[in-house]
């Protein structure tokens, strides 16, 4: 995995490729894969920074069809599992003596009430979180789950994917570059 991680980068290289490097780094690090676009986003800034505003959207298309590509994972998953579970249901009504006897039945009921799943489904606003590391894959991911709206869920991740790069970039140009060099000295 890390020399695919590696050969990948290094043919993505910033000078040679630009925005379509930016746009695929986006796009690898908005899946469940770990890789951070900031970065690399901040890098190319630094090099043209009369690219701030192409850098940030072509970044942020990136990651918000990375995004995308999560809610179709939970939303395909979802769909799998109810697929299973009723052809599961049909085996167990064709044999009954293959259900096992030992196991309690289940409840059905899910963790969280179900106000609060038809919240969820009528507002994509949750999806503002989106640009979260860490915990910002897996809530796209849910949001198929779950069958959030999707054209909803988009806009909301693209905003909040959006400012992420916007903030974060700009905090980062806004420090010296002088703390920047003595930070390279440590590495």
């Amino acid at each position: 995995m890390e020399g695919l991680l590696d050969w990948l980068l290094g043919t993505l290289a910033l000078p040679k490729v630009g925005l379509s490097a930016i746009f695929m780094i986006s796009l690898i690090s908005a899946t469940l894969l770990p890789l951070g676009s900031e970065p690399a986003v901040f890098a190319y800034i630094k090099l043209r920074p009369d690219m701030f505003w192409q850098v940030i959207a072509v970044a942020t298309l990136g990651n918000t069809l990375g995004g995308m590509i999560d809610w179709w994972m939970g939303y395909g998953a979802k769909v799998a599992l109810l697929r299973y579970r009723l052809r599961r249901s049909h085996r167990a009504h064709a044999h009954p003596h293959a259900e096992s006897a030992g196991r309690p039945p289940r409840s059905g009921k899910p963790a969280l009430s179900p106000r609060y799943f038809r919240w969820m489904r009528k507002r994509g606003a949750p999806m503002l979180l989106s640009w979260l590391p860490g915990i910002g894959d897996p809530l796209c991911t849910l949001a198929g789950w779950l069958r959030i709206p999707f054209w909803p869920s988009v806009c909301y991740m693209a905003i909040g994917k959006f400012l992420r790069y916007v903030l974060t970039t700009a905090a980062l140009l806004w420090v010296p570059d002088d703390f920047w060099r003595g930070l390279g000295q440590w590495f």
